[in-house]
């Protein structure tokens, strides 16, 4: 007997799938060529691409029909394992930092999981804060070992032994980023559709299902929430590296409402909009901070507003509406 999910959140991909794909192709053609045609947006996409990473591992939870109002946990957790790791050991490589930083956040998911996967709905986001808050509290206290508010400021890491200057190393990381983007996004992909993935999605729909087939909806659960810890990781990881410092704000209550609102904003449960809907929020925040600097959070509320109200589906229902209506104006004319 298999379960079926009834998460609808898939099948506009699989029914616009060439397309889709085609424009996927393209959005991360148009990125490996910023460096090149637009070098001063290089860091914008690269911070962009860390929150995005950081949003796949919100959006995995989503899937389940839970809300984490405190994912900011592990993506503080690796940045400052990486940050630690480069304190102690100078000269540490890049992929060192990132792999130490990911275990960070695997092993505290996994502590963390043990817990929260017994709770649903509003208690399941308020016990994430609530660890958020609990080990922020510990990066502020802890100053002699954390540097407090200040943070702690990364010395540049290696790159495969080999020490580059900052713009080619800005260069590395930047590719990395859009590898790591295409891999896990590809594998996040694979594991929804997967039967670990379907049975994590029927949490949603119909958990009393899984508990007719002998399974335990906690170890369902737990199993996806480390999942999602690791991509938090990943972005915690990538931004740490990539501003060159870890402060305690990386795990402040403010940062997981903002994953929640990118993932609400590229469409809750989409995993190419985890990605879309970072890259649009980090250009829309710098240019109203910048041109609008006294009222672009107003801009920003506004834009989600709009986006919730007009299109419910975020940025990426939006494009399979678009390519809903292409298809049949196609039709059409044959």
């Amino acid at each position: 007997m298999t379960v079926r999910s009834t998460n609808h959140a898939a099948s506009p991909a699989r029914r616009g799938f060439p397309a889709r794909q085609i424009l996927t192709a393209l959005g991360v053609g148009a990125l490996i060529l910023v460096p090149l045609l637009a070098p001063h947006l290089q860091l914008l996409m690269n911070l962009a691409l860390a929150k995005g990473l950081a949003v796949l591992g919100v959006t995995v939870v989503l899937r389940a029909g839970q809300v984490s109002f405190g994912h900011a946990l592990f993506f503080g957790i690796s940045a400052y394992a990486g940050a630690f790791l480069i304190s102690a050991w100078p000269g540490a490589d890049l992929l060192v930092v990132l792999i130490a930083g990911v275990l960070g956040a695997a092993i505290s998911g996994l502590l963390v999981g043990l817990f929260v996967a017994r709770y649903r709905g509003i208690f399941f986001g308020m016990l994430n804060l609530a660890f958020s808050m609990i080990f922020w509290s510990i990066l502020e206290k802890f100053y002699h070992y954390t540097g407090g508010a200040d943070g702690i400021r990364l010395t540049r890491p290696t790159v495969l032994g080999m020490e580059l200057g900052r713009v080619n190393y800005e260069l590395v990381l930047f590719y990395l980023a859009i590898a790591l983007m295409v891999g896990l996004g590809w594998f996040t992909l694979r594991w929804l559709a997967s039967p670990s993935g379907q049975l994590f999605q029927t949490l949603k729909t119909n958990e009393t299902r899984l508990e007719y087939l002998g399974l335990s909806p906690r170890r369902v659960l737990l199993s996806g929430y480390v999942l999602s810890a690791v991509l938090c990781g990943v972005g915690g990881s990538m931004m740490g590296m990539t501003q060159g410092v870890v402060t305690p704000e990386y795990v402040w209550w403010v940062r997981s409402a903002e994953m929640v609102f990118i993932a609400v904003l590229g469409g809750a449960g989409s995993v190419r909009g985890a990605f879309v809907g970072a890259l649009v929020y980090e250009i829309v925040r710098i240019y109203a901070s910048a041109f609008a600097a006294d009222i672009w959070q107003l801009l920003l509320g506004v834009f989600l507003l709009v986006i919730i109200l007009f299109a419910p589906g975020g940025i990426m229902g939006i494009v399979d509406s678009l390519i809903g209506h292409a298809r049949s104006a196609r039709k059409i004319l044959k």
